[in-house]
Order: structure tokens, then C-alpha cells, then sequence
């Protein structure tokens, strides 16, 4: 081969591995702008997710307070309810304990 045609075939060569390159170069910069939109999906998801589940967690635990709240406001109810009837029950027997212990005093002054 004649030197021209050497040198021409060299340069060619050259510009088509500078093609090469260039377009290797644009598809990594595609692969990585893709792979970077794929890995904020997967962040808005996981973030939705968690806000879900947060939310979700957080609607248990109001549920789970406010049952508790209603058994402890149902067993004060209870409680209350007892007390008055054994207060009641003993209403008689102390009034006439007050009542003989005034007498009491009322003869023991005279």
C-alpha cells in the first residue's frame, strides 16, 4: 500500500474509533441519566411507602388509645358505681352510729 492510502486508512480508522467512543460516551451518559431516574422512583416509592406505613402505624396506636381510654373510663364507671352502692349501703348504719355517738355526747354532757 501506497503511504497516502496508509495514512488515509489510519485517519479513518482514527475518526471511526472517535465515533466509537462518542457514541459509547452518549449511551453510558443515557444508561446513568436513566439509572438515576430509576433509582428517585424507587426513593419516591420507598418514601410513599414509609409514609404509608407511618401512617398506618400511627392510626393503630389512636385506635389502640382510644380503646384503652374506653376501658379505663368504663372500669372508673364501674369503680364509682360500686362505691356508691356500698356507701348507700351503709348509709343507714351511719347515721345511726352518728346518731348514738350524739346521744352519747348529749348525756354525757348533762
Amino acid at each position: 500500500m501506497p503511504r497516502p492510502e496508509v495514512l488515509e486508512r489510519i485517519q479513518d480508522v482514527e475518526q471511526e474509533a472517535d465515533e466509537i467512543v462518542a457514541l459509547a460516551e452518549e449511551e453510558r451518559e443515557e444508561r446513568v441519566a436513566e439509572a438515576r431516574e430509576e433509582a428517585e422512583e424507587i426513593r419516591q416509592e420507598a418514601e410513599a411507602e414509609a409514609r404509608e406505613l407511618r401512617e398506618q402505624r400511627l392510626e393503630e396506636a389512636r385506635e389502640e388509645n382510644e380503646a384503652k381510654r374506653e376501658q379505663i373510663l368504663e372500669e372508673g364507671a364501674t369503680e364509682r358505681d360500686e362505691l356508691v352502692e356500698r356507701a348507700e349501703f351503709r348509709k343507714d348504719e351511719v347515721i345511726e352510729h352518728i346518731v348514738d355517738t350524739f346521744k352519747e355526747a348529749v348525756h354525757a354532757q348533762t
